[in-house]
């Protein structure tokens, strides 16, 4: 008997009254390489190669859980005792599986070559006397994944993964600034690198940080604020996004509890999800529970139509399910989470946002902040930063914050522009990173309070 069937036969066997109402089987392997150069030489070189399984049980409202590391049956094999012995259930005897591997492992590929980190570095340091430090971290992997089902289906996917990151610090007198670059696809490392320019990147990075650190203090206060493409939809992810996963809803974390089929933003606003666009970094063709991957239109016209779930919070909601249920490895279990997330273009120039702005702050970038998930209030930084004045971009301005509420600031979107910008990152959540990508076009904000150490401007 095959192995997939005799995966999937055990996995039913735990689908019974009284018992569990699914079951499921996460095999995975990864394989690849990583590099970290600072201070003018590689500080780093990594190769793994590794992999595991999971076997989940769904009970009630709760999940039984075991993993293991090792991919072949035998170890899915001990995995299922696992679960009948925490279900009382008994379980066939030993030899039933024939010892196989669930996923292939996969062969490293050839390690890219590292040259270019000293060459960007030496670089940068040409261009302005000013460097203090250039950081460049290179990642790529390959990870194999295999998901059997109580319910008969198989799914499998091979999901190659490509980031390069960036960061030069610039420095006068006790001043420091640092800009920074990200590229992240879902992609090889070979393909990665036919686009790939590091040196544009580098030089992008320390232009930024070379006009914030001239830049006088940012103005304090209230005002009208328009967030550019570039800002990479990081506010909408942390503060409005994560309240849209239907387990923070079903907690009553989530300020959008009980809200589907209300207005929860301005009618310029369409927020979706859409985890199938070919190469983004959040991008798959299942989820981590089998389901198929597909387009949700999260907010429609500013009215709520969904949630993102998982097969546990669908059926404990009574939603769709919308292939949501990830995992950052075969070690943890699945929950709801975002996938490519951005607001849909719309038709408003910038020179039209700005004159409705008048006066107030156009964000490029956007760094680090904090959130509070149940509220959605946050406070976010901005690395680079100009004034509005007079209805035209102005003189660039550093150590601004934005504070606010993510649902507020639904409702506060004036305009939206036409030009979409997608930024890749890592989103954390229950202790799990999971690849992501957020986008916006640019954005009109009618006000949030910039804190800054200015108030002439207030």
């Amino acid at each position: 008997m095959k192995v997939t069937t005799m995966m999937v036969e055990s996995l039913a066997r735990l689908v019974r009254p009284g018992g569990a109402w699914h079951a499921d089987a996460f095999a995975q392997y990864a394989s690849g390489h990583g590099m970290f150069f600072e201070d003018g030489k590689i500080e780093q070189t990594s190769s793994f190669g590794a992999g595991g399984i999971g076997v989940r049980a769904l009970v009630e409202d709760h999940a039984v859980f075991s993993h293991a590391p090792g991919v072949s049956s035998r170890a899915a094999q001990q995995g299922l005792r696992d679960l009948e012995e925490l279900l009382g259930l008994p379980f066939p005897s030993p030899g039933v599986f024939q010892d196989s591997l669930l996923v292939d492992p996969i062969e490293l590929e050839a390690s890219p070559s590292w040259d270019f980190a000293r060459d960007v570095d030496q670089d940068l340091r040409r261009v302005s006397s000013a460097v203090r430090q250039v950081s460049l971290s290179f990642r790529t992997s390959l990870s194999s994944v295999k998901i059997f089902r109580s319910d008969g289906k198989v799914a499998e996917e091979r999901r190659p993964y490509t980031t390069f990151s960036l960061s030069v610090v610039v420095g006068k007198d006790d001043a420091l600034q640092t800009g920074s670059e990200t590229r992240a696809l879902r992609v090889p490392s070979k393909l990665f690198l036919e686009g790939f320019d590091p040196r544009a990147m580098g030089h992008s990075a320390l232009e930024r940080a070379l006009i914030m650190l001239d830049a006088p203090p940012c103005p304090a206060g209230p005002m009208p604020v328009i967030l550019a493409g570039e800002a990479g939809g990081t506010m909408i992810h942390e503060a409005c996004g994560h309240g849209l996963e239907a387990d923070i809803v079903q907690k009553d974390f989530s300020v959008y509890r009980d809200a589907l089929d209300s207005m929860v933003s301005t009618p310029c606003v369409t927020l979706v999800d859409d985890p199938t666009l070919p190469d983004l970094y959040g991008s798959y063709a299942v989820d981590d529970e089998g389901t198929a991957s597909q387009r949700t239109i999260l907010v429609d016209q500013g009215m709520l139509r969904r949630y993102l779930t998982d097969l546990q919070s669908a059926r404990r909601g009574g939603l769709p399910l919308s292939g949501n249920g990830r995992r950052e490895s075969y070690r943890h279990l699945p929950i709801p989470r975002m996938s490519n997330t951005y607001v849909m273009p719309g038709t408003t120039s910038l020179e039209d946002m700005l004159a409705q702005a008048e006066r107030g702050l156009f964000v490029r970038r956007l760094g680090g902040g904090e959130v509070d998930p149940t509220s959605g209030d946050f406070v976010f930084a901005v690395t680079e930063g100009y004034l509005v004045e007079k209805g035209r971009v102005g003189s660039p301005v550093r150590g601004a914050t934005l504070t606010g509420n993510g649902p507020e600031v639904l409702r506060r979107i004036l305009a939206v522009g036409s030009s979409l910008h997608m930024d890749p990152g890592s989103c954390g959540k229950n202790g799990q990173g999971v690849p992501v990508t957020d986008g916006q076009p640019t954005l009109l904000l009618e006000s949030l309070v910039v804190g800054g150490s200015d108030s002439s401007h207030a």
